[in-house]
């Protein structure tokens, strides 16, 4: 019995040799083509404010009416000394400013320099002398670059105060020439 059983431990052996051998494995696919990532989308612009239309000042102010320029007080006054219609040095300045004022402002047809005084002496007097006044501002400023059909001269006098009291510092406020926007 012993060959028996070693016969069909040999005839197993042999028939599950055969089973182990090679077994033919299908290949593997190939690797999918690689894609290249898209790249994120592009963030979404940030809501646009519109900004207030920026106006410049040449702009707005020549929208403005002569009168409304006038109100503005655009122009610096000039003082004087007493019994004078020369002007001052420390007054040079502001004539300057009101000079470029009226370059820049071409659209300023014309301004009235107003001569001005004190209520010390008489009515007759107090005008020749806002006259004087009045037109030694109109030189100088002729004499920085403005154009003299742009600007006319009146005398008020004593008429037209923009102090009342009777003291010195009241009379300096006085004795001044007002440069007047009056017509675009």
């Amino acid at each position: 019995m012993k060959k028996p059983v070693l016969v069909l431990v040999v005839v197993a052996a042999v028939a599950a040799f055969p089973a182990c051998g090679k077994k033919k494995v299908a290949p593997a696919p190939p690797p999918a083509p690689v894609t290249p990532e898209a790249p994120p989308p592009a963030p979404a612009p940030p809501p646009r404010v519109e900004a207030p239309v920026q106006v410049d000042e040449y702009t707005r102010l020549k929208a403005m009416s002569a009168e409304e320029l006038d109100k503005l007080g655009l122009f610096g006054d000039v003082r004087f000394d007493y019994d004078k219609a020369d002007i001052r040095e420390s007054e040079r300045a502001a004539l300057s400013k009101n000079a470029d004022l009226l370059k820049k402002y071409d659209f300023i047809a014309q301004v009235t320099l107003e001569g001005h005084c004190d209520e010390r002496g008489t009515v007759e007097y107090n005008l020749a002398l806002g006259e004087r006044r009045a037109k030694a501002v109109h030189d100088y400023l002729v004499s920085l670059g403005v154009p003299p059909a742009r600007l006319k001269t009146v005398s008020y006098g004593k008429e037209v105060p923009v102090c009342t009291q009777s003291n010195e510092e009241c009379w300096q406020k006085n004795r001044r020439a007002h440069t007047a926007v009056t017509r675009k």
